[in-house]
């Protein structure tokens, strides 16, 4: 069990939280998501087109919207290409380090969808819960809406 502060922005919850550091792959290869998502980093010359997978594999495991951890990156770190201690979500205000960046995309999907702070929130509260800005679910979700669709068919497998 991890001990962590979760803060959106300005916000803080204390909250006990279990984080995997070996997050085992799915089968993303053929998943039309994939190539979505890595075209749309790669237009932005974003470093996190590597990360791709990673961030599909998490939201299906968490039963997120495909496009809000990648969308919130890109709001947050200009889609990893500023960042500190392996945190592309600007998570705990940058206070929070994880090992990597898999691990870290891993851990925030798991707050989103499961901690006390974010569960059974709609889209809007969630953004306005992770940070208080009034105008951050609106730039979140227009980056959302300029990856595509939510219902993208999932063709993905968990190993």
């Amino acid at each position: 069990m991890r001990k962590a502060l979760l803060v959106g922005g300005l916000l803080g919850w204390p909250a006990m939280v279990g984080v995997s550091h070996e997050v085992p792959k799915a089968n993303v290869d053929h998943d039309p998501r994939l190539r979505r998502l890595q075209e749309f980093f790669g237009q932005r010359d974003c470093p996190l087109r590597e990360a791709a997978a990673d961030f599909l594999i998490a939201a299906d495991r968490n039963d997120l919207d495909w496009r809000l951890l990648p969308s919130i990156s890109i709001i947050e770190s200009s889609g990893g290409k500023d960042y500190r201690k392996n945190n592309v979500f600007g998570w705990d205000s940058c206070r929070e380090g994880f090992t990597s960046v898999r691990e870290g995309i891993q851990f925030v999907a798991a707050q989103l969808a499961n901690s006390k702070l974010y569960k059974d929130k709609t889209l809007d509260n969630k953004l306005s819960t992770y940070n208080p800005l009034p105008d951050y679910p609106r730039r979140v979700k227009a980056v959302m809406h300029a990856l595509g669709s939510e219902g993208l068919p999932r063709i993905a497998s968990l190993n």
